[in-house]
């Protein structure tokens, strides 16, 4: 089990090799129960890594403190890619998820399931999240509490009314202890998302309803943890932190292709999937 501490004191090099080995634990977890999210959770990985490696002060030693930092996946499918983190982190044994991932009567299900240590709400039903962590910083704003509140949405998850309500809220109470981020890697279950809902001005959508907005490189440890920097250093805004980032990143036959929201890979895939991960594991290590 890492520390606040320890996590902290990991090198950009150290995530970047982890995030790729939290991958082959995703794509365990979905081969084995032959259901599952690859393409999300593939895209979302560094963003998972930096926000609990680097950002949030948030760890199994703290679970319960109510000055710890608060985070909610709203794009709840991408789950197996969050119980990848929590296992790092030391929150679930990450061999027990896979062995019963999506199995009858087993809590982890395909979704956030907040009777697991680690997890603040349920979530699946997009456009829930960022309402819930409006009420959770204004929470925190008016018990005096120090925690920030991160949420990350997908861009498909952006045409819920839900969203821009949060939006709208957040933005009206100059909520600077909320930090949101989006998910932007273009596709979703049914098209792209420029096709189905556009958002190509997302950074100006935001700014226009008094957000701070930054656009970033969302597969980039580095660069994303800059970008939470950034966001700490505003004291009169919220913060929305558009991560551009590759469906299916580091997959070479799955990258950018909508089939891969939640196809299963077959046998062949699996193989090929494991050698690229570990290839490109020993790549990042050497950057």
């Amino acid at each position: 089990m890492l520390t606040i501490k320890e996590a902290r004191e990991k090198t950009y090099e150290e995530l970047s090799t982890l995030s790729f080995e939290l991958r082959e634990n995703v794509l365990d977890m979905i081969y084995k129960a032959k259901t599952g999210h690859i393409g999300g959770d593939f895209s979302v990985m560094e963003i998972l890594v930096t926000l609990y490696f680097k950002q949030m002060n948030i760890g199994v030693e703290n679970k319960n403190d109510p000055n710890r930092d608060r985070f909610l996946m709203s794009k709840g499918h991408s789950m197996e890619a969050y119980y990848a983190v929590l296992g790092a982190k030391g929150f679930l044994d990450i061999q027990e998820v896979i062995e019963k991932f999506s199995t009858f009567g087993s809590p982890y299900i395909g979704h956030p399931n907040n009777k697991l240590p680690g997890i603040e709400m349920n979530s699946g039903s997009l456009g829930h999240g960022l309402p819930v962590a409006v009420g959770m910083a204004l929470a925190g704003r008016m018990k005096k509490r120090d925690y920030r509140v991160y949420v990350v949405m997908g861009d498909g998850e952006l045409a819920e009314g839900s969203v821009w309500e949060g939006v709208m809220a957040a933005g009206h109470y100059k909520l600077e202890n909320l930090c949101a981020v989006v998910d932007f890697n273009g596709l979703q279950i049914s098209g792209t998302t420029k096709e189905v809902m556009n958002h190509e001005n997302l950074k100006a959508q935001f700014e226009s309803f008094g957000w701070n907005a930054i656009s970033v490189r969302g597969n980039d440890v580095k660069a994303l943890n800059e970008a939470f920097e950034k966001a700490k250093e505003e004291t009169k805004k919220p913060t929305v932190v558009i991560a551009n980032t590759i469906k299916a990143y580091g997959l070479s036959f799955a990258e950018n292709k909508v089939a891969w929201h939640h196809k299963i890979p077959g046998a062949e895939e699996y193989e090929q999937a494991k050698t690229e991960l570990r290839t490109r594991k020993e790549e990042v290590s050497h950057e």
